[in-house]
């Protein structure tokens, strides 16, 4: 289990420094066809793996019962999962132009919801 936290770790590692990447070096408005599908997809990247860095952490505090490191770590994944997508969609959102806040509390609503349904 170590080897796979690990993996993921530098994953975070690598997704982070291709988000600064994309940030200082490709322009969105000199080049918006490459620039704005490749931050969202290193948006994605990032917030995945530490998310499920931090989740994983969480779920490793917490004594659960009957649920083995495996268990967690997929847990931990999916709401990683969760958490990139919802935040891609709040930055597509603001991108357009229609983000308000009350929208933004929705999708992370959603999206929770959901996670409770998939938890019990």
């Amino acid at each position: 289990m170590t080897l796979i936290l690990a993996r993921i770790a530098v994953a975070a590692l690598l997704s982070l420094t291709s988000l600064i990447v994309i940030l200082f070096r490709v322009s969105p408005l000199s080049a918006p066809g490459l620039g704005v599908p490749l931050f969202f997809l290193t948006v994605f990247l990032t917030v995945a793996s530490f998310g499920t860095l931090f989740f994983y952490a969480v779920w490793n505090r917490m004594s659960m019962e009957g649920m083995d490191s495996g268990r967690k770590l997929s847990v931990s994944l999916r709401e990683g999962l969760f958490l990139s997508g919802a935040t891609v969609l709040l930055l597509l959102f603001l991108l357009l132009g229609i983000l308000t806040w009350w929208i933004g509390l929705l999708i992370y609503l959603i999206f929770f919801l959901i996670e409770m349904a998939l938890l019990s």
